[in-house]
């Protein structure tokens, strides 16, 4: 837990994350349609799809040109409040629309993060785009890995984020009118018991 601790809590690392999400943007396959980029990532994750559509980081972006404009959407799974910085500052460079994914449960094992504080990435912005909030789920529970126990390993949970973020994506990337419809009409058949769900713009 320790070194968990320690590599997530590293600066250089952070920033090493979004280098490297500039290098796969720089290296792309020629096969990819370059109007219909997006990122997605859980927890550490999700702070590097943050900083990369615009949540400004203290101290300056360091040169890093974020967000970055090749990029047209995110999911972000856990999304982690910002540190540092007062929320319309710090989410004031979100432009592209952006699904957030979170549980009732979702409190963080390393930085203290407690589950409602993560609704703040979507509640403070005002870019479009929608606040999931999964009735139950933990923070590892969108992880779906068998290994970590019955209670992390909740199949549903798992299918729902997933059949809510390509229904983002292909609602905002592909224009897909049948999909806008759903977000638009709160994701109905998408969502469990007891979930929540917010949309804005879309």
């Amino acid at each position: 837990m320790v070194g968990l601790a320690a590599g997530a809590l590293n600066v250089q690392a952070a920033l090493d994350r979004l280098l490297d999400v500039k290098f796969a943007l720089d290296n792309l396959p020629r096969r990819a349609d370059p109007e219909r980029l997006a990122v997605a990532g859980h927890s550490f994750g999700a702070w590097t799809v943050q900083h990369m559509l615009g949540e400004r980081l203290p101290g300056g972006d360091r040169g890093l040109g974020l967000p970055d404009p090749r990029l047209k959407a995110g999911v972000a799974l856990s999304p982690i409040p910002a540190i540092g910085l007062p929320p319309r500052l710090a989410y004031g460079g979100f432009a592209v629309p952006m699904l957030h994914i979170t549980g009732t449960e979702d409190h963080g094992f390393i930085e203290g993060i407690r589950a409602p504080a993560r609704r703040a990435p979507f509640e403070q912005s005002t870019n479009p785009g929608a606040l999931v909030v999964l009735a139950g789920a933990l923070h590892a529970s969108f992880a779906d890995e068998q290994e970590a126990g019955g209670r992390y390993a909740e199949s549903t949970y798992h299918a729902r984020a997933a059949s809510l973020s390509v229904t983002f994506l292909d609602a905002v990337l592909r224009g897909d009118a049948a999909d806008r419809a759903v977000l638009r009409n709160g994701a109905t058949g998408l969502l469990g018991p007891g979930d929540t769900f917010v949309s804005r713009g879309l």
